[in-house]
């Protein structure tokens, strides 16, 4: 199989707040001289693996969800033990209140690690439905020991024996771990390393950005009660407009490994993976902007070298007024050229486009497109 798959998209958003800061600003980051809006690969990757919705129970709904690959998905929290697996003790017969607050100690010391009494103070550890079901399994068989203590000490030295059995399980830490990578701090044995890599994705042009002032009516108040028309409050909300350039990478061979060398479940991700970054839109504030859009031009590329991206095509930034798809699209066909006359043309390419498209590339559907990505993983 090809080495790497690229995927490149263009989307355009108007009067959004796709992604904010800590000051509840639009993210940016300068580049080529001047600020450009972004949307961060943490927001990327989350609504991704929302698939749109607004919880991963609902995820499913989306026939493209990676719930619906078939692969045991993750949970991130702090509370597992708390949540997932205490509930589960509780039914059995022989757990009694003082077992089960000893046990689920020890547990949340093994798991978060020995400073993680205060839940806030734990890192936010991304699991697997595998981990948490063999987790589990085990707090069961020290709830029904006869010699508690015994049971307690010979979990422990269970979890820490047994870490590689954790992560040789099928889907090790789930699939969103086999995808994007889990880094546990305490525990570097459970590190899985990333096969999909996600740019931030940034404007083609400069950050356009508009202060909006706004203010709710009190129902209830009327002009004649008072010196005002009935508003209960005034604020504001920045909103950005933007035509947005964003970059994917898939280390094909490791995604194939991290799926315990099941190339035709790469091939579902790669797949499923297409359709979510070209219809599901970040964005917050979805009641008052409404900022949903679809990719209006998308390209995957099949390579051995190294990948690169092409944001460089807008280092020099387009002029923001009349900024069009077509005109980022010729820009991106320019340094493409340039990119190939330089270091020669290696990759194999495939493109889909709503109104621009670059020459001598083979345009299809975004369902051809999909499956010719998977198809990657067996060529």
């Amino acid at each position: 199989m090809p080495r790497f798959l690229q995927l490149h998209w263009l989307a355009s958003y108007p009067a959004t707040l796709l992604n904010r800061d800590d000051a509840g600003l639009a993210k940016r980051i300068p580049f080529g001289g001047v600020t450009r809006g972004r949307i961060s690969s943490q927001c990327l990757k989350r609504h991704w693996r929302l698939a749109g919705t607004d919880s991963l129970e609902a995820a499913r709904t989306n026939p493209w969800a990676l719930q619906n690959i078939g692969v045991e998905t993750s949970l991130r929290s702090k509370e597992v033990v708390e949540q997932r697996i205490r509930p589960r003790l509780e039914s059995l017969d022989a757990a009694t209140p003082e077992k089960l607050d000893t046990l689920c100690t020890a547990l949340i010391e093994a798991i978060y690690g020995s400073k993680a009494a205060d839940p806030k103070k734990r890192q936010a550890l991304l699991l697997g439905e595998a981990e948490i079901e063999y987790l589990a399994g085990k707090a069961e068989e020290a709830i029904h020991a006869v010699d508690e203590n015994a049971a307690l000490a010979a979990l422990a030295d269970s979890l820490k024996n047994e870490k590689k059995n954790i992560k040789a399980l099928v889907g090790g830490g789930g699939l969103e771990a086999a995808l994007f990578g889990r880094m546990v701090t305490s525990d570097p044995a459970a590190n899985t390393d990333a096969a999909i890599h996600v740019a931030h994705a940034l404007t083609v042009h400069p950050l356009e950005r508009e202060l909006d002032f706004m203010a709710v009516v009190d129902d209830l108040k009327h002009r004649e009660d008072g010196d005002d028309a009935g508003a209960a409050g005034i604020f504001d909300m920045e909103l950005a407009s933007g035509l947005y350039y964003g970059y994917v990478v898939v280390d094909l061979p490791l995604l194939v490994a991290n799926l315990s060398a099941d190339d035709s479940i790469a091939g579902k991700v790669l797949e499923h993976l297409v359709h979510l970054i070209a219809e599901v839109s970040p964005g917050a504030k979805k009641g008052s902007t409404a900022p949903y859009a679809y990719a209006q031009w998308m390209m995957v590329e099949l390579g051995d070298r190294q990948p690169r991206t092409l944001a460089n095509a807008f280092h020099e930034p387009l002029v923001a007024r009349g900024t069009g798809v077509s005109d980022a699209a010729a820009k991106l066909g320019e340094h493409l050229t340039a990119m190939d006359e330089a270091y020669g043309a290696h990759e194999d390419r495939r493109q889909m486009s709503v109104d621009a498209s670059l020459s001598d590339i083979p345009r299809i559907n975004l369902n051809e497109l999909a499956a010719w990505a998977a198809a990657g993983v067996n060529s």
